[in-house]
């Protein structure tokens, strides 16, 4: 299945039906006619979603197929990961989910090992910025401050992005599995960075460009990574017509949990445990011991001596 040219995406609610439906999961209704049918065999090993808030349009240095987008309306992709997660639990795909300045992540199968050092809250993204070999050392700021924490948002987020590819490039067996693989990546800095200069500030303008270039770079690499066979989708959206309401896991609940159980230890039973445990136990053993006994005692029996039946009626034979 592949892209062809056509004239909008009507709602961006058909973006989970789009992902899932490159990726061989059917769903139920598809009216938008911008996928073209192709090898069912031969479907994307990775779908990365990116999601930049703030802005209508986003112009890549590397021209693609874009559509615009009418009626922009919140969405997720919290089916398409729990398809995955569902029919290829024993392989473990990954599937990460990321919202850096809502320190919001979710990570089922390999992503649990693979981005267990990702930064994901804001005092460690904070953190990872000034560090030796952060994006700072390399990234041309030009209006941009490092003192300004709306910029440091943006640019921890360009953090993230790196550090993925990086992070994934050092485990690059993972992109070479047959299991399908899910990123889903949504940026609020340079929203943020919008409301704080304002859209016609230079600062806005800088901050576009840093962000397309690092959008572009980051697709390349996964694209790489993957050998050529993944999904790249970056969604430029201004405002979303309506609130999304989800239930998601905070970062914040997921480093409490962490801290209390660092050993990943199962939860502590009640003291009822051990007495329910060694009736059931017991009272199976037993039965399984009366069950044997029988059948062999059944089975070696003479019916003509041991069974009371067969001895009551040879007498009553004789009787008579």
């Amino acid at each position: 299945m592949s892209l062809v040219s056509y004239d909008h995406l009507s709602q961006l609610c058909f973006e989970m039906e789009v992902a899932a439906l490159s990726m061989g999961f059917s769903v139920e209704d598809l009216s938008w006619p911008g996928l073209a049918v192709g090898d069912l065999f031969h479907r994307p090993r990775a779908t990365v979603l990116v999601t930049v808030k703030g802005v209508d349009k986003l112009t890549l240095p590397v021209k693609g197929i874009s559509y615009p987008i009418e009626n922009a309306v919140p969405f997720s992709l919290d089916s398409v990961a729990n398809a995955i997660h569902t029919l290829f639990s024993e392989e473990t795909p990954v599937v990460l989910q990321l919202a850096p300045s809502e320190e919001r992540v979710y990570m089922v199968g390999k992503a649990n090992s693979v981005f267990e050092d990702l930064s994901v809250t804001l005092r460690q993204l904070r953190n990872r910025l000034f560090q030796d070999n952060s994006i700072l050392s390399s990234l041309p700021l030009n209006s941009l401050s490092r003192n300004n924490e709306v910029d440091l948002l943006f640019l921890s987020e360009l953090q993230v992005l790196h550090d993925i590819a990086s992070l994934l490039s050092r485990h690059k067996h993972l992109a070479k599995d047959h299991s399908p693989d899910l990123y889903s990546l949504e940026l609020a800095g340079l929203e943020e960075v919008g409301k704080r200069y304002g859209e016609d500030s230079q600062q806005f303008k800088d901050a576009s460009q840093i962000l397309a270039d690092s959008l572009q770079k980051f697709a390349d690499e996964m694209f790489n990574l993957y050998s050529g066979n993944a999904v790249v989708e970056v969604v430029a959206v201004k405002a979303f017509n309506s609130p999304l309401t989800r239930k998601t896991r905070s970062i914040l609940q997921s480093s409490q949990s962490e801290t209390e159980n660092p050993y990943n230890l199962a939860y502590p039973y009640n003291y009822n445990y051990s007495v329910i445990f060694n009736i059931i136990l017991w009272m199976m053993i037993g039965l399984a011991l009366a069950v044997i006994v029988i059948s062999y005692n059944l089975w070696n029996m003479d019916p003509g001596y041991d069974s009371i039946i067969y001895r009551m009626t040879n007498q009553k034979i004789r009787m008579d």
